[in-house]
C-alpha cells in the first residue's frame, strides 16, 4: 500500500448556508488523501498502473463548483466520486477549509474532514 497527498487546492466557490454566502462566494482549501496499492507502479513507472493526482484535482475542482448548502455535502460528494472513477483507492480521506469564515469573529478557516473506506 501507499499513499498519495494532494494539499492546499485552492479554489473559489459558492457555498454556504446564507444567501449572501451562495451569491458572493468566497475561498476555499481543500486536502485529499488516498491509500491504493503503488507497488505496481513503482515497478512499471506508469501513469496507468497509479492513481493519477491530475485525476484527483479535477475532481475536487469539478465538486466544488456545485454549490451546496453544508461543506459535508460537498467533501461526500468529493469521496464517492473518487470511489466510483477509481476502483484501485482502498481508503480517502478530504478536508474541506472555508477561509476567513463569516461567523462573527477573527478565524481563520473552519475545516471538515470525511473518510470513508472500500467495502470488500
Amino acid at each position: 500500500m501507499g499513499i498519495i497527498t494532494v494539499e492546499n487546492i485552492r479554489i473559489f466557490a459558492n457555498h454556504g448556508c446564507l444567501k449572501e454566502e451562495t451569491k458572493i462566494g468566497s475561498d476555499y482549501s481543500v486536502n485529499l488523501e488516498v491509500e491504493a496499492n503503488l507497488q505496481k507502479s513503482s515497478k512499471t513507472d506508469k501513469l496507468s498502473d497509479t492513481v493519477d493526482y491530475v485525476f484527483l484535482n479535477r475532481i475536487i475542482k469539478e465538486e466544488m463548483k456545485i454549490p451546496s448548502q453544508l461543506l459535508e455535502t460537498v467533501a461526500k460528494r468529493i469521496l464517492n466520486r473518487i470511489f466510483n472513477e477509481n476502483k484501485s483507492i482502498k481508503k480517502a480521506t478530504v478536508w474541506v477549509s472555508k477561509l476567513n469564515p463569516p461567523i462573527g469573529g477573527d478565524v481563520e478557516k473552519v475545516t471538515i474532514k470525511m473518510r470513508k473506506k472500500r467495502k470488500k
